[in-house]
């Protein structure tokens, strides 16, 4: 099992979530995947046995955003102004959906 890329697939969360499930028929007669993770509204939520999500593609994002800036600015701009920059433009790829999240 994988990241789902289609629009519907099922997880699993709680005590059986590694057991075996049979397949989901829908409407049109398509079978739901079965998948580790899914996106849902940008968070990605992970099957285990209680209600996790994984923020890996989250710090990816802030990664990619602080080097676009950074790369921009390089040694130019003082550290109070990247500090500003980062807390503008990164942070909040990072804070999205955390409150929905249980943190470890």
């Amino acid at each position: 099992m994988a990241i789902n890329t289609k629009k519907s697939s099922c997880i699993r969360v709680g005590p059986r979530y590694k057991s075996e499930c049979s397949n989901i028929v829908n409407s049109s007669n398509t079978k739901l995947e079965w998948c580790d993770t899914v996106r849902y509204l940008g968070v990605y939520i992970t099957s285990s046995s209680v209600f996790s999500c994984c923020f890996r593609h989250s710090k990816q994002a802030v990664y990619r955003c602080f080097n676009a800036i950074f790369g921009k600015v390089g040694k130019i701009a003082s550290d109070e102004v990247i500090i500003e920059l980062f807390k503008k433009k990164c942070l909040s790829l990072l804070l999205y959906g955390t409150e929905a999240c249980p943190m470890k």
